[in-house]
Parts: structure tokens; sequence; C-alpha cells
């Protein structure tokens, strides 16, 4: 399928663009690709855009003081990834995105989003579903961090997502995870 194809069907779930309306919508999107391992947005940099996935995985990222990295995201197919932060409030990164396998995506200016969102009610409509859903599982994330052992949080990631489980280094799912490579290995060898 079409990157233009692509988004109209991620779109059209969450709201309703006529043929004219989505063209205009597809418009402002520019296609990109990055190779496995290429560098989308970095700690520090300013970030004037987002990313919709039409193929490959991305990460979002921090490292810590100590060089200990923390997964916040993975970003595969339809799924949209950034510094949200940086990009809504205007300030420097303070995670990073990369390239887990050969992507290809569609860069989104917050400028052009937000021209969409005054021109065309329902793309409005659409970005702020979108966003309402992204804090929805960024909650029930959090919650099974806190609630939940490790084995039960890999259960459940591997049922939400069980392409992960080919796409994505078994080290990257155990920093997603919050443990180490070895940790996860034990529970799996028992």
């Amino acid at each position: 399928m079409e990157a233009k194809e692509i988004l109209k069907v991620h779109v059209a779930k969450l709201a309703s663009l006529s043929d004219d309306e989505f063209d205009y919508f597809f418009s402002f999107f520019k296609k990109q690709s990055f190779k496995k391992g290429q560098v989308l947005i970095s700690e520090g940099d300013t970030v004037d855009c987002e990313y919709f996935v039409i193929s490959g995985c991305l990460k979002s990222f921090f490292i810590n003081d100590d060089l200990k990295m923390f997964i916040l995201q993975f970003a595969m197919p339809t799924w949209w990834a950034s510094d949200y932060n940086a990009l809504y409030n205007h300030t420097r990164a303070t995670i990073s995105v990369d390239c887990i396998t050969d992507v290809e995506v569609l860069c989104l200016s917050n400028a052009d989003r937000e021209k969409l969102c005054n021109e065309i009610h329902n793309a409005e409509h659409f970005f702020r579903w979108r966003t309402n859903k992204g804090y929805v599982a960024a909650n029930k994330r959090l919650l099974s961090l806190m609630n939940n052992n490790v084995k039960r949080r890999y259960e459940e990631l591997l049922k939400l997502y069980p392409e992960l489980y080919n796409m994505v280094p078994k080290s990257l799912i155990a920093a997603y995870l919050g443990v180490s490579r070895e940790t996860l290995s034990r529970l799996y060898q028992a």
C-alpha cells in the first residue's frame, strides 16, 4: 500500500475527510527514508516536526547520567513519534528518536499541523483524538510499570504487539521494560 493510502486509512479511523480535504491534508506531509541506526532527533535538538511511520520501526528513548537507556516508545507502522514536549513547547529535545530498522516516514511540521487544524475542523478532530489515545496508552503503560512484575509486562507487550518480537532486538525490549537483557533472559530460562 502506498504512503498516501496508509495515512488515509489511518485518519479515517478517527475523522472523516472528503477526498479533496484529504488531498490538501496529505500535501503538508513530506516523505522521508532513513536507514537502520540513523537518528531523527537527538537530545538537545530543536524539534519542529513529528513522524508518521509508514514502514519499519523507530524508538524514542532517553539516556540518563549513568548511561542507562530507557525506551519510552517503539513506533511501528501507523504510529507517530517525536519529542512532543520539545515540539509543542518549543524547547530543546530531552529524548532521542532513531531507527531500529530501515524506516519510511511522513514528516509533518508543527506549523503545518496547526495550519491544518485551523483550516479543517475534522483534521483538528483527528489530531485531538490521536493525542487523547496516546495519553491513554501512556497512562496504561505507567500503571503497568507500577503494578506488574517484569514477566507480566513482557507478556502484555507481546500480546498487544506480537510483531515486536521479530522486529526489535531483545536488548531493546528489556530497555523498554526497564530491566537488563540478562534479567529478561533469566525469566524465560526458568
